[in-house]
């Protein structure tokens, strides 16, 4: 009865983050203005028609894709710790759940679950550092293109950009899933809880204030 109940509240809490997508991007298509992901597409292709209208914004480039590529590596370095972490203390999280008080809040406990859980864990921080791994490739790629300063290219060079950025983006939404997952060890009621806390925070992040 509790792998049900664990699997109800797992199937729940996707489907409001899927609702949750959704209503984003009917918003935006309704209103692009809106969006922070929109927004920040349009910032991106205006500085790269910055750079290439000015020769003498090369050193402005060279410093903001620096800047971009080093934090995307230290998120993907971060990700690589976070996976191992995970691996190395699932068994002192399993053994401590099972000797505490707090199963008092859980129904029961079982490594089946345990097993899922985890293993869910581990896949989001794997799928964050593909994310940030995949945007050092293209802000590399951006580099080779910005230095050549042809402006037959700033539309290629946009698109890369903004992959580069929607792949930050989404390394850095894994990083937030995780927290309703960390918070799945502890019940389904705490899964739901987190799974709250993420949409509300999120709705607060794709948001763009008037």
């Amino acid at each position: 009865m509790t792998l049900k109940y664990e699997l109800i509240s797992l199937s729940a809490c996707l489907l409001l983050i899927v609702l949750y997508y959704l209503y984003l991007w009917q918003r935006t298509l309704r209103a692009p203005d809106s969006s922070a992901h929109s927004f920040n597409a349009k910032i991106r292709q205006r500085w790269v028609q910055m750079i290439l209208a000015n020769d003498n914004n090369g050193l402005l480039a060279i410093q903001t894709l620096r800047n971009s590529v080093m934090a995307a590596n230290f998120m993907a370095s971060t990700a690589i710790l976070l996976i191992i972490g995970s691996l190395s203390s699932s068994e002192k999280l399993s053994h401590w759940l099972l000797q505490s008080d707090i199963q008092n809040l859980i129904p029961a406990y079982s490594n089946e679950l345990s097993s899922l859980k985890l293993g869910l864990l581990v896949l989001d921080f794997f799928i964050a550092f593909y994310s940030f791994s995949m945007a050092i490739r293209f802000f590399n790629h951006v580099g080779y293109m910005i230095g050549l300063a042809d402006t037959e290219l700033t539309k290629a060079t946009c698109l890369y950009l903004n992959k580069a950025g929607r792949y930050y983006t989404l390394g850095t939404r894994s990083f937030f899933f995780s927290l309703p997952i960390i918070l799945w060890f502890f019940g389904p009621y705490f899964l739901i809880l987190g799974t709250l806390i993420l949409i509300l925070g999120l709705a607060l992040l794709d948001h763009v204030s008037s």
